[in-house]
């Protein structure tokens, strides 16, 4: 649907509204409530699976998400917003409240010569056919604004989340890497220094590799430092104290593979359709739109129409009264420059939408092609640069035991074999990122998507 359509559904949306008000003397909106807005992408997380979750053997990033959906505070705001918004649509579309007024004669009271002299009448405004139900239309249309806001604020949480668990798997990986690298590197130099003491290597060897050594232990501490601030950060999404620990994060990731794509333009057609701050550009353009027929119907009067008894009149007929007000709209400047406003405030909407919209397709278009190259270089780490690598370290340490090559070409092989190691890490985790930024650019919900769980 282009933006053209839904304007074109927002004209007949005073018509349902005007219905539901006749059938049911009141709202004719029924959102979805905003406390139900937390099990849109799954159960709400309870009391005990956020200790589970602390306490579980790995860190699943589906898991962390619904918890940081659930128990992050920075989306209240917005949730409270859309609150607000469905409690004025209860507010609108009503009659006001009928108003009784009462008068009396004060020199009447307690007078010899007439009884006491008293008026008291009861009267309803009704305002001219239609205006209730454009009101109600246009409260409508912005709580699904403030919906869609409050959808858009989750999806960017949930991409945060998403990035910081990528952050953590890489950190933690590349702890145990470089661990694993340590552990390696203390064998060499003693292998360096047997082959000292036996005459067949120099002594400059065990001094190359207490050196590699040092920078290794060093970057230990460096991934340590990096791995506790990114656990302090997602801390922090979960309303936790910053120190608290985390479960570890997962041997490997699930693979994240390419969307099956049958027409290249369906995915920039559903970021368009779907995603929640485009959605909520046109739910503003539609309330806009309505609220102008709206200031346009005030140039109809509103009727007050009363019902009275009073006693200052002797005779019964007289003291009945029925009455009509009605306003006079001879303001035309005031009720030209609301419509005005409102036209100009809808297109100032409608441009937003198509705005959006074209950057919601070139972020999709950016983001798979990013994902695509992401998955080419992970499949050229494994396929390539990582077994070449452990191989020449083999060849390298086989051949220095034999004394026919001298150490330093085993330590430069190692060190080539851990930075390889260790980008492919980093590939892998950006494959994921790519993945969670791709969701994002299609209005779904990063780390959710349909290789963890069902929306």
């Amino acid at each position: 649907m282009d933006l053209r359509a839904a304007t074109r559904m927002c004209r007949f949306v005073p018509i349902p509204f005007a219905v539901g008000c006749a059938m049911r003397g009141g709202t004719g909106f029924d959102p979805v409530q905003p406390s139900g807005a937390r099990t849109q992408w799954g159960d709400r997380p309870t009391v005990a699976s956020i200790e589970q979750l602390r306490r579980g053997p790995v860190l699943e990033r589906p898991a962390f998400v619904h918890a940081v959906l659930d128990r992050n505070r920075s989306i209240e705001s917005a949730r409270q917003a859309w609150r607000a918004a469905i409690a004025r649509v209860q507010q609108s579309g009503v009659l006001d409240d009928p108003m009784v007024s009462v008068d009396m004669a004060p020199l009447t009271i307690g007078s010899s010569k007439t009884r006491f002299a008293w008026e008291a009448t009861i009267s309803q405004r009704l305002p001219w056919p239609g205006k209730l139900s454009l009101d109600q239309a246009v409260a409508a249309a912005e709580a699904d604004a403030a919906k869609s806001d409050f959808e858009a604020a989750r999806r960017d949480l949930a991409l945060t989340a998403a990035l910081l668990f990528d952050q953590y798997f890489m950190t933690a990986r590349s702890i145990e890497i470089n661990a694993h690298h340590v552990d390696l590197m203390r064998s060499m130099r003693a292998a360096a220094a047997a082959q000292y003491e036996t005459g067949r290597g120099s002594a400059q060897d065990p001094l190359q590799a207490e050196f590699e050594l040092a920078h290794m232990e060093h970057d230990t501490v460096v991934l340590a430092s990096e791995r506790d601030v990114t656990v302090a950060q997602m801390n922090e999404l979960l309303h936790r104290a910053p120190s608290e620990p985390l479960p570890p994060p997962p041997a490997t990731l699930p693979p994240a593979t390419l969307p099956e794509i049958v027409n290249p333009d369906s995915l920039e057609a559903e970021a368009v359709e779907h995603r929640p701050d485009i959605l909520a550009a046109r739910a503003r353009a539609c309330a806009q739109q309505v609220r102008a027929e709206r200031a346009g119907r005030e140039s109809y009067p509103d009727l007050t129409v009363s019902a009275g008894y009073n006693v200052f009149w002797d005779t019964p007929e007289q003291r009945w009264t029925v009455g009509l007000t009605f306003n006079l709209p001879v303001q035309v400047g005031r009720r030209a420059g609301a419509v005005d406003e409102a036209n100009a405030t809808q297109a100032q909407f409608e441009a937003d939408a198509s705005r959006m919209s074209d950057a919601a397709r070139t972020q999709v278009v950016v983001a798979l092609k990013q994902l695509e190259q992401s998955e080419h270089v992970l499949h050229l780490y494994e396929q390539r640069l990582v077994p070449v690598p452990r191989d020449e370290v083999d060849t390298a340490r086989a051949a220095f035991t034999a004394s026919q090559s001298p150490f330093v070409a085993v330590i430069d092989a190692e060190k080539n074999l851990r930075s390889v190691e260790l980008d492919m890490q980093m590939a892998t985790a950006n494959v994921d990122r790519r993945h969670a930024e791709l969701d994002h650019a299609l209005g779904r919900m990063p780390g959710l998507d349909e290789r963890s769980t069902a929306p």
